[in-house]
């Protein structure tokens, strides 16, 4: 007796599923967010331990796990450079722009870490090592694209 597995093909349906959802980015998060709503400040966090620097904060170090306190909160500068990025150029309902454009590393101006953002202008003069400032959306409303994108000012010397 044959088993009815061995005569029946598989049947595969390829296909994409979006699921959206939201969480609560805690303390730390919100903290940094509503700085970036409120006072276009971005707000990083520094370990008392190894003296590493994040942005966004993080609530314990990546580098010695020790936890980041309350007193460990440092102001940077809208300024940093890209150490690596990808230019988009085809559209889907996930990206949060409509392409060209291109999702950056961008280590600012005192971090040890880079941030992730988006770049939509002068693509062709995008490199890893260009100088880019932040710029703020017009209306902020307390999310990551309350800096609408990073813009290049110069490359790197």
């Amino acid at each position: 007796m044959s088993d009815w597995r061995d005569q029946t093909e598989p049947l595969v349906l390829k296909g994409q599923i979006k699921l959206p959802y939201t969480w609560s980015v805690g303390e730390t998060g919100s903290r940094f967010l509503i700085a970036l709503r409120d006072e276009q400040k971005i707000l990083g966090n520094r370990c008392s331990n190894c003296d590493k620097v994040y942005v966004p904060p993080r609530k314990n170090c990546g580098f010695c796990f020790k936890e980041i306190g309350e007193n460990d909160w440092v102001e940077l500068g809208t300024e940093g450079i890209v150490k690596s990025y990808t230019v988009v150029h085809f559209e889907s309902p996930l990206q949060p722009i409509k392409p060209p454009f291109a999702y950056a590393l961008i280590q600012l101006d005192g971090a040890d870490v880079s941030l992730m953002h988006l770049i939509k202008d002068n693509l062709d003069r995008l490199e890893n090592g260009a100088r880019v400032k932040a710029k703020f959306a017009d209306n902020r409303k307390g999310d990551i694209l309350d800096i609408e994108r990073f813009e290049i000012i110069r490359e790197e010397e």
